[in-house]
């Protein structure tokens, strides 16, 4: 999964009607303008520290960034203390994201890894981005979990089992029960929720995904918006698997920072208001634009369980002395003794 990506990222932007996927930013406009609203707060929230890093993990073309940054202008103070971080391999992604934001009043710096961007208080976003995070699989046999492989038969890949079973995930459920280990998303969140803790700051983590524990298996293969064989293309297709939201909380509440959320897409963005910034935007459009950003409404925040509204899930973890963050209630997860 990690090869595959790494050389689908690399060599495309797979992003729109041309592409592969459609995300919630190229959308609409109202999707990162109120991520933006939402920084604004919780910077104000968190005594308005300057400098303070402004970070978006896996930007895409850069369009989530261009909205919350043009948001961002009702708070002049704000534009003066962030600087802006990009965490993107892609060089034909970066050379979009350095295009779309070639206007937005701010130099750009560009990192491989989030441990890269510059120490400091920091607010991060993350839409769509754990979902492309390699994970491993495991297949209940009679002789306990077994690693699920890819190798060859022929000249096609095939999916096989590692003969001896891992001992420390537990007594499985029923013989062919699929459970998913995102160890690079737990590496990544035991980090990043180490530096909240240390250094304050708040992520928004925004994806399709479901709060475990779970079983099942969720990889699937996007090519031009259908679905095709994970394996028939390798490299040439999106791979995905849906995240796991409890797995993230309950890694980033072992280092002692506050958990918020988790809550469905559609009732975050209504929380922020969606629905007041859909009827301004109306008041200056015509008629096709009108229905143009109804139909961009409805998409966002429909919650029927395929639809994006509710297949996504938001959750928002913060340094402890945040008490609270917009759109999100506080979670349980979160250590009493804060």
């Amino acid at each position: 999964m990690g090869l595959c990506l790494e050389r689908y990222y690399a060599t495309r932007d797979p992003l729109g009607a041309v592409g592969d996927f459609t995300t919630a930013p190229e959308i609409s406009q109202m999707f990162g303008e109120l991520i933006g609203l939402w920084m604004l707060e919780v910077w104000h929230a968190m005594g308005r520290p300057s400098p303070c890093r402004l970070i978006e993990l896996g930007p895409g073309r850069g369009t989530l960034m261009a909205d919350l940054l043009r948001a961002s202008r009702l708070l002049p103070d704000f534009r003066s203390a962030v600087s802006v971080h990009l965490v993107e391999t892609s060089p034909t992604l970066r050379e979009r994201q350095r295009a779309m934001l070639a206007t937005s009043g701010f130099e750009i710096a560009w990192h491989d890894r989030i441990e890269d961007v510059p120490e400091g208080p920091a607010l991060l976003v993350a839409n769509e981005f754990f979902d492309a995070l390699p994970v491993r699989q495991f297949v209940a046999t009679d002789r306990g979990w077994c690693e699920r492989l890819v190798g060859l038969e022929g000249e096609h890949l095939v999916f096989g089992l590692r003969a001896e079973p891992e001992a420390p995930l537990g007594k499985p459920p029923h013989p062919g029960a699929i459970r998913e280990w995102p160890a690079t998303s737990i590496a990544l969140m035991k980090g990043l929720s180490h530096r909240l803790a240390c250094e304050t700051g708040a992520a928004l983590i925004i994806d399709y995904g479901y709060w475990g524990p779970a079983f099942g298996d969720t990889l699937q293969a996007l090519k031009q918006h259908q679905h095709v064989d994970p394996l028939s293309e390798p490299g040439e297709a999106d791979l995905t698997t849906h995240v796991d939201f409890q797995r993230l909380a309950e890694t980033a509440a072992g280092n002692k920072v506050r958990i918020h959320g988790m809550a469905t897409q559609g009732e975050f963005l209504q929380a922020l208001g969606i629905e007041a910034r859909a009827a301004s935007l109306k008041q200056r459009a015509t008629p096709a634009q009108a229905a143009d950003i109804d139909r961009a409404l409805a998409r966002l925040i429909a919650r029927g369980p395929t639809e994006m509204g509710g297949l996504f899930k938001v959750l928002a973890i913060s340094h402890a002395g945040l008490e609270a963050v917009p759109g999100l209630p506080p979670h349980p997860l979160t250590p009493a003794r804060m």
